[in-house]
This record gives structure tokens, C-alpha cells and sequence, in this order.
């Protein structure tokens, strides 16, 4: 039965995977429209100047706010997973633990 869940879980995360390709991949092959058309060439000696305006964008701070959420959902799921796979492994919840009388009855 561990082997048919193991392999559910790996074919989901695989549809996951692919899903979110598939979600990403019209966007990152979309190009830029050229409205309006280029500029004609310019005669010799006359050369434009090129300012760069930023308009938008996302500030510094958004940025370091989404990379420090980001460590920490991944450091709380990386230990919660660690404490689970410790306490699956020590059969702390099994059904010997349930057994115990100590576990069952309370000593007031």
C-alpha cells in the first residue's frame, strides 16, 4: 500500500509540474509588440540621446520581503517535516504508544 501512495505522490507532483509549465510557457514566449515602428536610421553626425525612465516596478523592499518569507516558509517546513519523519521513525504514535497505561489513564 506504501508503494501506491509513493507513486501517486510522484505522479502528482509530476501533473504539478508539468501544469505549472504549461501555465508559465505562453508568457515567456510572448514578444514584445513594435508599436510604433522603428525609428527611421538617423543621417551621420545627428545622434539620439537615450534617457531611461523607470516607470513602476517593484521597489527593493517588496523584493527582500518576498525572499525572507520565502526562507522561512521553507526553514518552518523543512522542520516540521524533520520532526515528523524523527517522530514516524521512533513509532512514538504507534500503537504501542496508545496502549501504555500512562497514556490512557490520568493519575489524578
Amino acid at each position: 500500500m506504501n508503494r501506491i501512495y509513493r507513486c501517486l505522490g510522484v505522479v502528482a507532483a509530476l501533473g504539478g509540474a508539468l501544469l505549472s509549465l504549461a501555465m508559465a510557457a505562453p508568457a515567456a514566449f510572448a514578444a514584445p509588440a513594435t508599436f510604433p515602428p522603428p525609428d527611421p536610421p538617423t543621417a551621420p553626425g545627428q545622434e539620439t540621446v537615450t534617457r531611461a525612465i523607470v516607470v513602476g516596478g517593484m521597489p527593493g523592499w517588496q523584493i527582500i520581503l518576498i525572499a525572507v518569507s520565502a526562507a522561512l516558509v521553507a526553514g518552518i517546513a523543512a522542520v516540521l517535516a524533520d520532526r515528523a519523519w524523527a517522530a514516524r521513525r521512533s513509532g512514538a504514535h504507534g500503537p504501542a504508544w496508545a496502549a501504555r497505561p500512562s497514556a490512557t489513564a490520568r493519575a489524578d
